[in-house]
């Protein structure tokens, strides 16, 4: 499972990384946490608000940082 973590590094972007983390590792996913910065590959997924995120390359929310037990409904 490839999780991708679309945002420019602001520190909301930082707590939706460390929160997708936490959330796969308690469901003992086997996973690779990618951070895409570049502007143009995040309106490539046609995001206009960061942070995102998208597993294995669909995006599962924009604009807001889940908690996660959000987070843990869209990685299962």
């Amino acid at each position: 499972m490839k999780i991708q973590i679309l945002g420019t590094g602001c520190p909301k972007c930082h707590k939706l990384a460390a929160e997708a983390e936490q959330a796969a590792k308690e469901l003992g996913l086997s996973y690779e946490l990618v951070k895409v910065t570049d502007i143009n590959e995040i309106m490539g997924f046609g995001v206009m608000i960061t942070p995102a995120m998208a597993v294995d390359g669909n995006v599962k929310f924009a604009g807001k940082v889940p908690g996660v037990e959000e987070i843990k409904k869209h990685l299962k």
